[in-house]
């Protein structure tokens, strides 16, 4: 059973400005995501594009708001680059976390990804990876989970569509081909259910190993246009497919709070949905989505 003295909550900044979509919310300011997400009863933030790297100034942005950073995206390119790029990039990124006092660093192999191509329907173009490809991603990701170790931090894998590892076979594979102890799991209820996965059935067989937890649900109303229409990830992020938890209708979150509640999970877990601000008000969904954690799982 867990303990919900360890659990954290927090929600992402692209429920009010996306990365992947500039346009949704691109008017938006960090202090407002970071205000709404305190007034909505979250504790916690994802690093978003827009938040400042100087660990000072956004130290004082949360200080105001008694919120902390939990976790921030990081891209790997290890099929598509030399490894000494990633680990670069990834020493800096995590010493930037390490500043701000965050333990986990949520990565994902972006190499050969169309996540953020619009032009690029998403079933035709999703990447197939090689077993060299894999090879790299699992050693690769092996190293950053020593670095992260260096500094008390974790690395936590984050399946994603349009990335070549978001099924439950290929996420499957990662995870065999790694040492857990330095890979830990990213599990996202959306991308599940994307993928066309039962997500209660990802999480029973993950959740021991998780670090950091997405939650996440889809409008089936949309998700019955998107695929037929050849929409790209992007393109079915524009039109609505994702909401919050408490909104959507396609994943069982009585099956995957089960599962969270019978476990030792300990962390934090997070709400994601990108959304168009405009149509969607992020204050409004993210305290939907928190009256919703409340009920389910009574923290």
């Amino acid at each position: 059973m867990i303990d919900k003295t360890k659990i954290k909550l927090a929600c992402a900044p692209i429920n009010w400005t996306n990365d992947d979509a500039p346009q949704l919310g691109g008017e938006l300011t960090y202090q407002q995501c970071l205000s709404e997400m305190t007034l909505a009863g979250f504790q916690g933030s994802e690093i978003g594009n827009k938040y400042p790297r100087d660990v000072k100034v956004l130290k004082k942005a949360l200080e105001l708001r008694n919120l902390e950073i939990c976790n921030q995206w990081f891209s790997c390119f290890f099929t598509t680059r030399p490894e000494a790029f990633t680990i670069e990039q990834f020493i800096k990124t995590r010493d930037f976390l390490h500043a701000m006092g965050t333990k986990i660093i949520g990565v994902c192999e972006v190499g050969r990804s169309v996540q953020g191509d619009l032009s690029a329907p998403l079933y035709e173009n999703t990447p197939t990876l090689s077993e060299a490809d894999f090879e790299k991603i699992a050693r690769g990701c092996e190293k950053l989970g020593e670095l992260a170790a260096e500094k008390g931090m974790t690395v936590a894998y984050h399946h994603h569509m349009g990335t070549g590892i978001q099924t439950l076979d290929q996420y499957s594979k990662l995870m065999n081909m790694t040492d857990p102890k330095l890979v830990k799991a990213l599990l996202d209820t959306g991308h599940w259910t994307y993928a066309g996965e039962n997500a209660v059935e990802c999480f029973k067989k993950f959740i021991d190993r998780t670090a950091h937890i997405h939650l996440k649900d889809l409008r089936k109303s949309v998700w019955d246009n998107v695929g037929p229409k050849r929409y790209s990830y992007v393109g079915s992020v524009i039109e609505g497919v994702f909401t919050v938890p408490g909104d959507g209708d396609m994943v069982d979150w009585d099956g995957v709070f089960d599962v969270i509640k019978n476990s030792s999970f300990e962390g934090w877990i997070v709400v994601e949905a990108e959304q168009d601000p405009h149509l969607f008000d992020p204050l409004e969904y993210a305290q939907k989505a928190r009256a919703f954690i409340k009920e389910k799982l009574d923290v």
